[in-house]
């Protein structure tokens, strides 16, 4: 989920999305808070306004004075190119730090991997994909996110259930769908992405959530959370940063409200 989401070429070509005469200044709205956001990602945004990201765009607007307003469009290949870079909206709430589609702020949080079990499970215990207790297991995964590299470094390909990283959340559901077979033991576990999982799990008694954090070999398990705003958005970035900076204890209170396993910084634990 956090490696980069689309090619090379696509960023080439949404540069022509933007008019030539237009200056990357004039883009942004004065008037609102214009939100780019999928319509269908719960339960980070959803379009009726119940996401975390929904909720941390209202703060943010009455934190600035304006009305939010939202350009909806599926997470994807041509999400940004179709909505922020056209200048539709002005702001993505959730964006991997170091991404190069986008301007990133500064990170407002850390979050990681981790596994998805029954708290009854014999695997209830587990900490690391490297545990024996998962060996012929059947574990769900979204295939070509970091976990399923560590996953078959582990030995675990054999057993291991993969879901599409890219799908259209309107129509399809992979993150509860590995969560219901887990419920069911028709999974033993899953590995999943936790601003995805926690909140949905934060809701169901049966279920646990446990970040990993000992990984010691493939990709790491935690990363930093932006904003993204348009390249060449300076002014926009370092408003943006402030917000943050002043806001942060409220920002971890809306993330946690929602169930989003925050870690410290060097994603060594959670964060205090």
């Amino acid at each position: 989920m956090m490696r980069k989401l689309f090619l090379a070429s696509a960023l080439m070509a949404s540069i022509g999305d933007i008019p030539a005469s237009a200056q990357v200044a004039d883009l942004r709205s004065q008037t609102e808070l214009r939100i780019c956001a999928d319509p269908a990602a719960s339960p980070m945004s959803v379009q009726d306004g119940s996401g975390f990201e929904n909720k941390l765009a209202t703060f943010l607007g009455e934190k600035m004075g304006l009305p939010v307003t939202y350009t909806w469009f599926p997470q994807g290949s041509g999400f940004i190119r179709k909505t922020l870079r056209a200048g539709l909206c002005d702001l993505v709430i959730g964006y991997a730090q170091g991404d190069e589609m986008v301007l990133n702020t500064n990170h407002y949080y850390t979050s990681a991997y981790g596994i998805v079990t029954r708290k009854d499970s014999p695997l209830a215990k587990v900490e690391m994909l490297e545990d024996p207790a998962l060996k012929d297991k059947p574990i769900g995964v979204v295939a070509g996110t970091p976990p399923a590299t560590n996953m078959a470094r582990a030995g675990l390909a054999k057993t291991m259930r993969g879901w599409d990283l890219f799908v259209d959340r309107r129509v399809e559901d992979p993150v509860g769908e590995m969560l219901a077979q887990v419920k069911s033991g028709e999974l033993a576990a899953a590995v999943l992405w936790g601003p995805l999982a926690g909140p949905l799990v934060k809701q169901d008694p049966e279920l646990q959530f446990t970040p990993l954090l000992k990984e010691t070999t493939g990709p790491k398990m935690f990363y930093r959370i932006t904003m993204g705003v348009r390249l060449g958005e300076d002014s926009w970035k370092r408003e943006l940063n402030s917000l943050i900076r002043r806001n942060q204890s409220e920002i971890d209170a809306i993330l946690r409200d929602a169930g989003v396993p925050i870690l410290d910084d060097y994603g060594k634990g959670l964060k205090p």
